[in-house]
């Protein structure tokens, strides 16, 4: 792997298993709509999230077009698939087939031993201890809680809401431990080989995520009468996820990538995992939660279950809607405080945004569906066009003649 390398067909093979894999998580989370099943929709998202980041760090070690890496991502890709399809009975088993409680964490299992597989066939004899045996600690022990998960409460307690809490904490504690130990451990010499690779990899997922949203849109639309509320419904819907696009792609993810390559490999190793690995995830989340609100908001619009257009959303249709871009915003800041603070003005201007947004929350609450979806693309918009005027000459600059400063660590 070489500085400039462009992202390989078998990557992007890889990642479009995520798109089916986001549906999947959005109809777990719609059969359970309720906090708790928020929190499961989001464990499962971290733990989908190391699978597919671990092999982001592999593939800029290891061309995925050549030999080995090659056959190996084709057989993670039908696993990941296996595990997006596990996603809807990972918590309570379906009657009939396989005990689907299980074959989540053996997915998991399976896609992350063939990950340290590939990467011990990359490195030397010596560097296997530190590479591949001290990862595979933290591995083990995630796969364990999530088995034991499956398995042992349910035969334990009688109360099937006291096994649900159990098994939504054991979850937790499995995540906890996947991300403590997995991003946490000293081996920096993993490196990242081509900062454009590594930093493309990240757009393409995030893309990935929109796509899922407009799947969502698109799917539960399809179930109403086309009307002048619903497509006006659709259209800010589509005003909203533009406008998340814009903030990432614009300059963002442009200066990340330009700190990344400039950085030595010490600091571009902890960028890559603090700005990426880390801070990735909750914009992915971010991206997803707002499709729970529209969803909600589609079957008002078109008279679904007895919903009236005039209804507000539900707490949880707001916080999907709301909470959603928030979170999205918020990890877009710390990214770029984490690559590049030479954009003050852009950060500020998303801050504002994001006191703007959690002081609409009450008000949205007591509006009807789609005009508290029509405030969220409103503050979108004027977000956009704020970035466009007040930082027009910063954009321009670091467009044309790239960061002049050095990062600092």
């Amino acid at each position: 792997m070489v500085e400039g390398t462009r992202t390989a067909t078998e990557e992007l093979f890889f990642d479009l298993v995520f798109v089916f894999a986001f549906v999947q998580l959005g109809t777990l989370i719609l059969s359970d709509y309720t906090p708790q099943g928020v929190l499961r929709g989001a464990l499962v998202l971290a733990l989908l999230w190391s699978a597919w980041s671990s092999f982001a760090w592999l593939s800029n070690n290891l061309q995925a077009s050549f030999g080995v890496m090659r056959f190996g991502l084709f057989l993670v890709t039908a696993i990941t698939f296996v595990m997006a399809m596990s996603t809807l009975v990972a918590f309570v088993d379906r009657p009939g087939g396989l005990y689907g409680p299980l074959v989540f964490p053996v997915c998991y299992f399976l896609v992350r031993a063939l990950h340290l597989a590939l990467y011990a066939y990359a490195v030397s004899a010596h560097d296997l201890a530190r590479h591949i045996l001290v990862p595979a600690v933290p591995m083990l022990g995630t796969t364990a809680l999530l088995v034991f998960a499956a398995l042992v409460p349910h035969r334990i307690l009688a109360d099937q809401r006291q096994v649900a809490i159990t098994v939504t904490l054991l979850w937790l504690l499995a995540v906890l431990v996947d991300y403590a130990t997995s991003f946490t451990l000293p081996v920096w010499e993993i490196g990242i080989f081509s900062a454009r690779h590594w930093c493309e990899r990240h757009g393409l997922i995030l893309i990935v995520a929109v796509g899922e949203s407009i799947i969502s849109i698109g799917t539960a639309s399809s179930d109403v009468s086309i009307s002048w509320p619903l497509l006006l419904a659709v259209m800010l819907a589509m005003t909203v996820t533009g406008a998340l696009l814009w903030t990432y792609f614009d300059v963002v993810a442009l200066v990340g990538e330009q700190v990344l390559e400039r950085a030595d490999p010490r600091t571009r190793f902890a960028l890559a995992r603090d700005a990426y690995s880390y801070l990735h995830l909750p914009m992915v989340a971010g991206i997803l939660l707002p499709a729970l609100g529209i969803r909600e908001l589609v079957k008002s619009v078109g008279h679904v279950e007895d919903r009236h257009p005039d209804e507000p959303l539900s707490a949880i249709g707001i916080f999907g809607l709301y909470g959603g871009i928030v979170l999205f915003l918020l990890a877009n800041v710390a990214y770029q405080l984490r690559t590049a603070r030479a954009l003050r003005t852009i950060i500020w201007t998303r801050v504002i945004a994001v006191l703007v947004l959690v002081a609409l929350v009450p008000v949205a609450r007591q509006m009807p569906a789609i005009g508290a979806l029509g405030v969220l693309a409103a503050v979108s918009f004027v977000l956009i066009v704020v970035e466009v005027v007040v930082a027009d000459g910063q954009r321009t600059h670091l467009r044309e003649s790239g960061l002049a400063t050095r990062v600092r660590t």
